[in-house]
């Protein structure tokens, strides 16, 4: 079917270290949002998939 793992998927997001779960990407700064709720990384822009928050790359 694939050629492995989705390197995007969810299970590419978390790591553990030392016993513990470990968040890798970036979270929405909103208070609508909030920890929990991962930014999408685009190739100009991240962006939230809930509340539509975008912040532009440089």
């Amino acid at each position: 079917m694939g050629d492995g793992p989705n390197p995007k998927a969810k299970h590419s997001k978390y790591s553990l270290e030392d016993g513990k779960l470990v968040r890798k990407g970036e979270f929405c700064p909103t208070d609508n949002c909030g920890p929990g709720i991962f930014l999408a990384i685009h190739k100009d822009r991240k962006s939230c998939g809930r509340c539509g928050y975008t912040e532009a790359l440089e």
